[in-house]
């Protein structure tokens, strides 16, 4: 993992990077005796493990925390044991470190880190990969859902919308625009001011029409090169 030191005093910054030169798992890119350059640091550069004393001049740890938009994992160093409550408020810390250190509880901590990011990394991949393949629509007062596989085209009525499916048809108070965003791009397409098809249901295209389930739906001139883009023409 990538660090940086933030401390004012220099021989605590000594100390930490006689640490980190015995963990395998650490390499130190940078060290800093103030807040304000460690700021300036991290707005142009990307690490995964800041080493932060909390009692600094004029900016303290926790001044610097509250200034970053996205921080990276942080383990604090401190020769004060009084902010340990205050310390876990923050997402980003996860650990706390009382001075003088030892390399035992050092690499503790660096464990600790590494297993934080680790699990940090599978959460967004996660949610990198998560699909959503419904949506819900209220009906009469009730939540109904929608998978999008069944939709077969929407059609623009006024301040409603009809939503054709392979088995019913709903009729839901919206606009194209708010339904278009919830739809996913790589199934359905705006061929028409009035009308977004699913462009695995159709069955027919002749000139400026397309054929889906018995619905033939206009297709405009500027809609119909993505149309054809779409298809896999022999």
């Amino acid at each position: 993992m990538k660090s940086i030191i933030i401390d004012d005093e220099e021989m605590a910054r000594a100390i930490i990077e006689q640490l980190i030169s015995k963990n395998k798992k650490l390499s130190l890119v940078e060290s800093f005796s103030n807040a304000i350059d460690a700021i300036k640091y991290l707005n142009q550069n990307t690490i995964d493990l800041i080493f932060l004393d909390i009692h600094m001049p004029t900016f303290t740890g926790f001044d610097l925390l509250q200034t970053l938009k996205n921080p990276p994992k942080v383990i604090l160093t401190t020769s004060d044991k009084n902010f340990a409550i205050e310390a876990f408020e923050y997402d980003c810390i996860v650990d706390y470190l009382v001075k003088p250190v030892t390399q035992k509880r050092f690499d503790k901590a660096v464990q600790k880190a590494t297993l934080f990011s680790q699990a940090s990394n599978v959460e967004s991949k996660s949610k990198e990969t998560e699909v959503i393949n419904e949506l819900y629509v209220n009906i009469d007062r009730r939540l109904v859902k929608i998978n999008f596989a069944t939709i077969n085209l929407i059609e623009a009525k006024g301040d409603y919308i009809l939503i054709k499916t392979d088995g019913k048809n709903y009729t839901v108070h919206s606009t194209m625009k708010k339904i278009e965003e919830k739809l996913p791009d790589d199934l359905f397409l705006k061929v028409h001011r009035s009308f977004i098809i699913n462009t695995k249901k159709i069955i027919d295209i002749e000139d400026n029409s397309v054929l889906i389930s018995n619905n033939v739906i206009p297709v405009s001139r500027s809609n119909r090169p993505e149309l054809m883009k779409r298809l896999n023409l022999l």
